[in-house]
């Protein structure tokens, strides 16, 4: 298995730090609006690693952050006129909804930051213990990047061409910016009631003074405030996983400032290294430009859901977005990760289309029957040969565009053999058994509605051929032929004998 590592910016061998379990971080949004395409297109990304690391028979726990505090989300839910944890706790339910909808495995830990200040405070008091932190002149708790000897690694920055000797008490700054950066922010009357005590001790660090006079020297002092952005990181991984994990993922706008801060202040506190491999995932571009409200291309998912040209007459509704959620996370995974992909809704509906074309196949498969018993050889020789081609795409760096390449070869393949009806019901089993090991991290192919094909026919079915049939008979040919268009949506076909109508399934 090779893994890109932003660290190093070269691909390595992954070794876990204790085989086979894996520890995987994901930086989860800031909840004070519904999440835009690009966040959901990281988690689709986090969520096929981690599914290809099940697949590769590696044990993943996932554990996701939720900043429910910080600039935006108390400035939001004061012009909203909600409480902090309403608000947040609103879009969070969004959130969640949103990567379920697009087939995202649920994280083992969701934590919303709330839930760690005393994590938070006892990281910042050994930052303090340390001397890596300090409280300035305007109340608030510090970080120190000049005492940390390799700040700036992750993100290659040249500390010395940039601005320095700064602090900066904003959640977000410019990349020109190498600056002490909050830990714990003294309250002011922009946070409103969002206020929490944080009880510091604080050490004298002078070098000439004896260990006992130190500690008679400590002053305790209580701030009240919030944390910063960057700690919660670090106290969320803490809490769930101790001093290291295998893998820290998100988009690649959080390399600087908040995963290097988040490196910093972590292995300041535990003297180790803090995540062996750093995954970030590219932009996500609409009409190969970056999502602005002000160039109308900002996109959440219920923009795209209520787009009507995606929802043709004469098809349920559940079809219609069940083949919408899964073209959408085929779009976010079809290229590589660490490059650019641009979104548009003309390549939202081929991938529509490329999922219809897939379903039909899947289907054609399911309800084949053969009269044929065992397994040809050159068959048992060209899965095993489609397996081994899938699984060194995954190694290669979760390379989905090549693993999708081998399934689209795959299913062509198929196709040709269900036509040539030389394919015998084992065969047919060991086919749908390649399938849904593809889907084990594409999750893409819709497995849910093979089952009902086992069932009788849906009385709205017979409703629907019914008044098809009505339809006929009073000579309205254009309403009889709507019906049946509407019943081939559905994978139902009625034929006209000279006994009559019989509906049967596609």
């Amino acid at each position: 298995m090779q893994i890109y590592n932003t660290l190093t910016r070269e691909k390595e061998r992954f070794k876990p730090l204790r085989f086979p379990e894996v520890k995987l971080y994901q930086c989860g949004p800031t909840v004070y609006n519904s999440a835009h395409i690009w966040n959901l297109k990281t988690s689709v990304i986090e969520d096929i690693v981690a599914r290809t690391l099940d697949f590769l028979g590696y044990k993943v726990t996932v554990t996701m952050n939720l900043t429910d505090i910080d600039d935006k989300t108390i400035r939001d839910s004061q012009k909203a006129w909600e409480s902090l944890k309403d608000f947040t706790e609103k879009y969070t339910e969004i959130f969640l909804s949103d990567i379920e909808k697009l087939k995202c495995k649920k994280p083992d830990n969701i934590t919303a930051i709330s839930t760690l200040i005393p994590e938070m405070i006892r990281m910042i008091q050994t930052l303090l213990n340390k001397w890596f932190a300090y409280i300035a002149d305007d109340g608030s708790v510090y970080y120190s990047i000049e005492k940390f000897q390799n700040y700036g690694k992750l993100a290659h920055l040249d500390i010395s061409g940039m601005k320095t000797s700064v602090r900066i008490n904003n959640d977000e700054y410019a990349k020109d910016q190498a600056a002490d950066f909050a830990l714990w922010k003294a309250w002011d009357e922009s946070d409103g009631e969002n206020v929490w005590e944080a009880e510091f001790e604080i050490p004298d660090l002078t070098p000439t003074l004896s260990c006992q006079e130190r500690g008679q020297a400590t002053q305790q002092i209580v701030i009240k405030g919030r944390p910063g952005w960057h700690i919660e990181c670090s106290a969320c991984a803490m809490k769930h996983f101790g001093p290291q994990i295998d893998i820290h993922m998100w988009g690649e706008d959080l390399i600087f400032p908040h995963h290097q801060n988040e490196i910093a202040q972590t292995e300041a506190c535990t003297g180790k290294p803090f995540s062996k491999y750093w995954i970030h995932s590219a932009h996500l571009l609409v009409w190969w430009k970056k999502m602005s409200k002000s160039l109308g291309n900002f996109y959440t998912l219920r923009d795209i859901e209520s787009l009507s040209q995606f929802s043709p007459k004469g098809r349920d509704e559940a079809t219609v977005k069940s083949e919408l959620y899964r073209a959408l996370r085929l779009s976010f995974f079809a290229g590589k990760y660490r490059e650019q992909i641009d979104f548009s809704f003309e390549k939202l509906e081929q991938n529509i289309k490329t999922i219809q074309n897939i379903d039909k196949e899947l289907r054609k498969l399911y309800l084949y029957e053969s009269e044929y018993e065992g397994v040809r050889n050159e068959f048992r020789e060209y899965l095993q040969d489609v397996m081994a081609r899938y699984i060194a795409a995954l190694e290669d760096d979760f390379a989905m565009s090549e693993a999708l390449a081998v399934f689209y070869e795959f299913q062509k393949y198929m196709s040709s053999e269900i036509a040539s009806s030389e394919l015998s019901d084992s065969e047919q089993r060991s086919a749908l058994d390649m399938y849904r090991s593809f889907n084990q991290v594409f999750q893409v192919l819709d497995f849910d509605s093979l089952a009902a094909l086992d069932e009788d026919i849906p009385e709205e079915i017979i409703a629907l051929a019914t008044a098809r049939q009505e339809a006929k008979d009073d000579k309205n040919y254009a309403r009889a032929d709507e019906i049946r268009d509407e019943l081939a949506w559905l994978w139902y076909v009625v034929k006209d004998t000279k006994e009559g109508s019989v509906v049967e399934r596609v």
